[in-house]
């Protein structure tokens, strides 16, 4: 000890570049750091920065595009009618999450500023009307599915009966026009048994005038000609009260109306004259609103929703 304190006594007083003894140098060395015969190790892990995690993100992205587009070539080349239904289907799945977004945004917004359904714009009205219809065909979809097993037999009568099934998002083009023409087809079947029950009750009519102008509309339309604005204005007063009221429609009546407005038929008569109501009164919203709007505001595809809007019942 003595001999190492004079060492360090000479190099102070000198500047000499001498120091302590190895053998005190490493005895301090193993103390501190074990066998670290070189610097003393760092405590600290290495993390990596965000760049690195922005990179390895990127890239785990590219991978699966490239992936996913093998995938869908090899379905392409090898299999190419199901290579269409599976894309359709991808799609369909994207168009209504999409929906689903927005209908949530419309909901959201409506509950902020107090809203009520009649009150929205438009469009905004009839997204929240078909996503209801979409949504309450897709829960009757699952709830058939729940059997064990069932899910394949689900998976047939979707492919079978895509029209009855499936929501418009995963029907191809060609479908969508057929189908179109089918609803066409329906509702022309039912107008003559329509125009015959109002036939029927023109006599209960007790306005004279009245009985005059129905019977007058009943001829015209058989003829095939179109009636006026008018001339439909002018009965209002035959549908609010006896006989042609709701509540006073026959049940065979209010049969032959759900199946023009391509609503279930099957129902019992006060389950149909409800659907009736609030159908119609939902048309009567979506007419006010689309008034406000504008017809030559609508696009091309928005036309073609109009002619399906009761295609989903």
């Amino acid at each position: 000890m003595a001999l190492s304190r004079v060492c360090w006594a000479r190099s102070a007083v000198w500047g000499s570049a001498v120091t302590p003894g190895h053998f005190v140098t490493r005895r301090l060395q193993l103390g501190r750091s074990g066998l670290a015969w070189g610097a003393p190790r760092s405590s600290k892990l290495h993390l990596s920065p965000k760049a690195d995690v922005k990179n390895l993100m990127s890239y785990v992205v590219t991978k699966t595009k490239a992936i996913n587009g093998k995938y869908h070539r090899f379905l392409g080349r090898h299999f190419p009618r199901f290579y269409v239904l599976y894309t359709i289907f991808m799609k369909g799945l994207q168009m209504l999450w999409a929906d689903a977004k927005k209908a949530r945004r419309i909901k959201t917004n409506m509950w902020k500023h107090n809203i009520k359904f009649h009150q929205l714009p438009y469009r905004e009205m009839e997204h929240l009307r078909q996503f209801r219809q979409d949504v309450t065909k897709c829960l009757f979809l699952g709830i058939i599915s729940i059997p064990p097993f069932a899910n394949y037999l689900v998976f047939l009568l979707m492919y079978l009966f895509p029209r009855q099934l499936l929501i418009r998002h995963f029907w191809t083009p060609k479908q969508q026009t057929d189908f179109l023409d089918i609803y066409h087809a329906f509702r022309k079947q039912s107008h003559p048994e329509i125009i015959s029950y109002l036939e029927k009750v023109i006599p209960l009519i007790s306005d004279a005038g009245l009985r005059w102008r129905l019977t007058d509309l009943c001829t015209k339309i058989q003829r095939g000609t179109h009636p006026a604005i008018h001339d439909i204005l002018a009965l209002r007063e035959c549908f609010s009260n006896h006989p042609l009221g709701m509540n006073q429609l026959q049940a065979l009546h209010v049969k032959a109306l759900s199946r023009a407005m391509l609503l279930t038929s099957y129902l019992p008569p006060p389950l149909l004259r409800h659907r009736l109501k609030t159908h119609t009164t939902v048309i009567h919203q979506l007419d006010q609103a689309l008034a406000k709007l504008g017809i030559g505001q609508l696009t091309t595809q928005e036309v073609k929703s109009l002619l399906l809007i009761t295609s989903e019942k």
